[in-house]
């Protein structure tokens, strides 16, 4: 396969790691809240998403640097826009 499509694969899939790793953050963060063992929630959900990353990362690397920034590459960009699209508004307080 050409080396452009396997690198803007690789960033596709960087991003798509990264939604998972910092979206399944901000579920479990929303879960805890409301939970009596929110330990194991956080335990849990941290293993699980590190592991699935770090899998992916390993794959996607195929021993390239060059495959391997651009995964990161899509998994920061990712991280910036979960953190966009879940922000909340804060209510100033009236005096």
């Amino acid at each position: 396969m050409n080396d452009l499509v396997i690198t803007v694969l690789v960033l596709f899939g960087g991003s798509c790691l990264g939604f998972l790793f910092f979206g399944g953050l901000w579920l479990t963060s929303k879960k805890m809240l409301h939970s009596k063992n929110p330990v194991l929630w956080y335990l849990g959900s941290f293993f699980v998403r590190l592991s699935v990353t770090l899998l992916g990362f390993y794959y996607m690397g195929q021993n390239n640097w060059k495959y391997m920034v651009c995964c990161l590459l899509g998994f920061i960009t990712a991280r910036f826009i979960v953190i966009r699209l879940t922000k909340t508004k804060v209510m100033k307080p009236i005096n």
